[in-house]
This record gives structure tokens, C-alpha cells and sequence, in this order.
């Protein structure tokens, strides 16, 4: 039997145990890197810590029969959340140069069934809101919540597009008509600390310098940096939402949640079809839905009971006090 040579550290690369280690310290958002440590951690425990990270290139097969092995029966949500996981880590990985491929090459995600529930509470939307993601994050989660603009409209804006004083811009809708949206306080205290003073280019920026073969217009021409792109943007938000146990969300889940509330608020159909920018009530009809927590408010509200019992103990109290 031959000897075995065993490589210097070096040359095997780097221990799958410290990959994950330094990939998961890029995550800032506590919730997001919690969620993605459960797959990665089962994919240092079942691969070896020691392990050269590059040998998941040599191996898509174990990898898609491990992967399926572990989460195959689980809900399309939970396997497509653990995929992605691993999918952001292998990509961060290829961007240090630690792998080549694609050990994931073999998986696909699943198709999840529709959810007809589609309008998120107003705690969770105030959480999401009132999270420590990043400055830019924050206040494109703001717009779109507050105008209930759709997030193509509002990632197609150029700083001159903006009235600041008076808490507005001018989108292109679909279809091509031009109509304003409006935000709120939320917005109007994040936006300046964004923009930092800037007067033209494109409103939300990605972090890197624009390629060369990136439209002029789509570029900021103070940084050089680009547009960021619906596909970048969607990708951020339901990360930053993965962790939560009906998540990860959608950019337009900010938008329908936002319809939803203000109908459960009495806004009239007028007022909802501006908001939408719809120009047919039928199209409006499935967002302004009561959602589930309207629901059981208005009853809760309604409720002639609870009526005559809070009206008898204000009653009570009255005279006890009088007494």
C-alpha cells in the first residue's frame, strides 16, 4: 500500500467549519443569520468540519442527495428557505475564490402553493420597518409600504423625480400613465440621511460601481455606482425575512399590506384605486381584502357585549367614585 501524502493546509484550502464561520459573519441581520446557521451548521455536521470546502464542487451528487435526504420532506417554504441558504453561501464562497462551481447544480427549488393570506399584519410590518437592516433597505421598505406603489415603479425613480417638501414623487405606472405617490413620516425622516445631500442620478444605488455596459441613466454619475435592480432588492428583502415563521415575504406583500390596512381603515374606493394606481375596482377587489386580524378587530369592536360590559363598567366607576 502506497503512502499517503496529506497536503499542507494551504493547499487543501479552507475547513468547511470555518467557510461557514466567515460567511455567517457577514450576515448583520441576527434573524436572517440564525435561519441560514441551521442549514449550514447540518452541513458541517454531516460533511465534516474539516472538510475542504472545495470538495463540495467535486461532489453535486452527495451534495443533492444529502440535501434531499435532510429537508426532501419537508414543506416547498422550508426546503426552498434551506436551499437558499446554502445558495448564498456557495455564492459568497465562488466570490472568495474558494469554489469554482455550483455544488447545488442538481437542486431546484419547489414550487410553494399560493397563499391567499397574502397581506402581512401591522406588528409584523412595523417590525420589518423598525428592523436594524440597512439605511438604503429601511427607507425603500418605507416607501413601498406608505405609497403602495409597486416596487418597479419606486426603483425606476431618479432623485429629481422627488418632491421632498411635500412628501411625494411622480411614477411611471404600468401601462405608462404618470401619477404621484405619496409617503409618510417614515419615510420623510429616512430619505435625507440616504441621500446625503444628492441631487441627481437614480434613487436607490446598488453597493458596487456600475459595469461598463450599464445605460448612463442608470447610473449615478457622482459615485458610479448603478440602479439597483427589482432582482437585487427582492433577494434582500426575503432574506432579511427568512427567519420569520411564515416567511421569508415578497416586496409586493408591502404593497398589498398597505391596501389591505387602509381599507380595514374605511379609505374609500376612490382613495384605494389612487393608492393602487388601478383603473378597474375588480383589479383593486383582491387586495383590499379584510385580512384575517381585521377581521377578528372589527368583531372585537362591534361586538354588542362588549359594549354593554364596558359601558356598565364606566357606570360602576362612576359612581364608586362619586361614593
Amino acid at each position: 500500500m502506497g503512502r499517503v501524502h496529506v497536503l499542507p493546509a494551504a493547499a487543501r484550502g479552507v475547513r468547511l467549519a470555518d467557510a461557514v464561520r466567515i460567511y455567517l459573519g457577514t450576515i448583520t441581520v441576527a434573524n436572517t443569520r440564525a435561519t441560514y446557521a441551521a442549514a449550514l451548521d447540518r452541513l458541517v455536521a454531516d460533511f465534516g468540519a474539516d472538510t475542504d470546502v472545495a470538495q463540495l464542487d467535486r461532489e453535486p451528487d452527495r451534495v443533492s442527495g444529502w440535501f434531499t435526504f435532510v429537508w426532501g420532506a419537508k414543506s416547498a417554504k422550508t426546503f426552498n428557505i434551506r436551499l437558499t441558504a446554502l445558495g448564498s453561501a456557495c455564492g459568497y464562497w465562488r466570490e472568495q475564490g474558494w469554489l469554482t462551481g455550483d455544488p447545488l447544480v442538481r437542486l431546484r427549488a419547489r414550487p410553494a402553493p399560493p397563499d391567499t393570506s397574502r397581506a402581512l399584519r401591522r406588528d409584523r410590518v412595523a417590525e420589518i420597518l423598525g428592523s436594524d437592516a440597512p439605511l438604503r433597505e429601511r427607507v425603500l421598505w418605507h416607501m413601498l409600504y406608505e405609497s403602495s406603489a409597486r416596487a418597479e415603479e419606486v426603483l425606476m425613480l431618479d432623485v429629481p423625480d422627488l418632491d421632498t417638501t411635500n412628501r411625494c414623487a411622480v411614477v411611471t405606472r404600468k401601462g405608462g400613465a404618470r401619477e404621484v405617490i405619496a409617503w409618510q413620516t417614515g419615510t420623510a425622516r429616512l430619505l435625507p440621511r440616504m441621500l446625503t445631500g444628492r441631487k441627481s442620478g437614480p434613487l436607490f444605488l446598488t453597493d458596487r460601481k456600475a459595469r461598463p455596459s450599464v445605460a448612463t441613466n442608470d447610473i449615478d454619475p457622482a459615485s458610479g455606482r448603478a440602479r439597483l435592480s427589482y432582482r437585487r432588492a427582492a433577494e434582500l428583502f426575503e432574506t432579511h425575512t427568512a427567519g420569520y415563521a411564515d416567511g421569508p415575504y415578497t416586496l409586493h406583500q408591502l404593497r398589498h399590506s398597505r391596501l389591505t390596512h387602509a381599507a380595514e381603515e374605511g379609505a374609500s374606493t376612490p382613495v384605494l384605486m389612487k393608492l393602487s394606481g388601478h383603473t378597474s375596482v375588480r383589479s383593486l377587489a383582491k387586495y383590499a381584502r379584510v385580512s384575517d386580524d381585521g377581521l377578528r378587530r372589527y368583531q372585537a369592536d362591534s361586538d354588542p357585549a362588549a359594549r354593554r360590559q364596558s359601558s356598565f363598567a364606566i357606570y360602576i366607576t362612576s359612581h364608586v367614585g362619586d361614593a
